[in-house]
């Protein structure tokens, strides 16, 4: 039994008492069933964590064979700095859209815990549960959101956690058989989401870009993807220009070099990116360009002189910005 069933039986019987359960249901308790469970997730997984949701917060808390003892918390933290800890919890979102590069330095300042703690921790995909399509690679995998952290939780309690929150995503968004129906595999659905995530200015845009990318992956062998977001990851770096040297890297990730998607997830995708990746848009898009990034504008082109013209205007508003 994983995570998420134990999780599910928990829930299940709580709707049959009379009196809302106690924080002791979901925390390591000295007496009864919730201890007993407590104990089959420690033994069930290498990366022992319960995690429960509050809202739209988790909470991770991390277990042992020693009592935990549970503390209250209040703070609440931005996501992009350490966040605010009280009593030794610590609160933090993790925004759409970041590399686990990011992440895992955004989990180290939140917790105080060395990087290459969690850079070891994500290494283990069978330890943190990772699903047989991840292929081990933790990547695109750790999905964003608000999590509560408990000073007990190790880097690999913290991942797993992330992880179990895509997979209640992805059986929400039903990824799997939504993947099957659009003639793609569950991880190509979400290298595409992860390329919607990190090209989108707006959320409003992203079944459209979807549908560009399934439109230039349809036309293969003729058109290749062409994105600067998946060239600047194989680079590994973050926004600029792209120059003739870059377009020449030999990186599995340079899709102006190589056909079809990347080999991987470039980020990671939100729930909304996740559904664009399954329901683009209806329509003969080709091309899209951000016309104006400071406002958020992308406009979208069939044509080449159609996507010459909005080149055009993107440099009109670069140079007049």
């Amino acid at each position: 039994m994983n995570i998420e069933d134990l999780l599910r039986e928990t829930l299940s019987d709580m709707a049959h008492e009379e009196q809302p359960p106690s924080p002791g249901r979901f925390l390591p308790a000295g007496r009864g069933r919730a201890r007993r469970r407590g104990l089959v997730l420690v033994m069930a997984t290498a990366a022992a964590v319960t995690a429960m949701a509050v809202g739209s917060t988790l909470v991770v808390q991390g277990l042992s064979f020693r009592e935990a003892v549970p503390e209250d918390f209040t703070g609440v933290g931005s996501g992009e700095t350490p966040a605010e800890t009280r009593q030794g919890r610590t609160t933090l979102t993790v925004k759409e859209g970041r590399r686990l590069s990011q992440i895992l330095k955004q989990l180290s300042a939140a917790t105080g815990r060395p990087a290459a703690e969690f850079e070891r921790a994500a290494e283990d995909g069978r330890a943190l549960g990772l699903p047989a399509y991840a292929k081990g690679r933790l990547e695109g995998f750790a999905f964003p959101g608000t999590y509560e952290v408990s000073p007990t939780s190790s880097p690999g309690e913290i991942l797993a956690a992330m992880v179990t929150r895509f997979d209640r995503a992805a059986e929400d968004g039903d990824l799997v058989d939504g993947a099957r129906r659009v003639g793609r595999t569950p991880l190509e659905i979400l290298i595409i989401a992860s390329i919607v995530q990190a090209e989108s200015a707006d959320r409003r845009d992203m079944p459209k870009i979807s549908r560009v990318v399934h439109n230039r992956l349809d036309h293969r062998p003729e058109m290749t993807l062409q994105l600067d977001s998946t060239l600047m990851y194989g680079l590994n770096r973050f926004g600029g220009r792209v120059s003739r040297e870059d377009l020449a890297s030999r990186s599995p990730y340079n899709t102006y070099r190589r056909l079809g998607l990347p080999p991987g997830p470039i980020c990671s995708p939100g729930a909304d990116a996740i559904e664009a990746a399954l329901k683009p848009d209806a329509g003969p898009w080709m091309y899209f360009v951000t016309t104006d990034p400071k406002k958020g504008v992308t406009k979208f082109a069939d044509s080449e002189s159609e996507f010459l013209k909005l080149v055009e205007e993107y440099d009109r508003n670069r140079r007049t910005g």
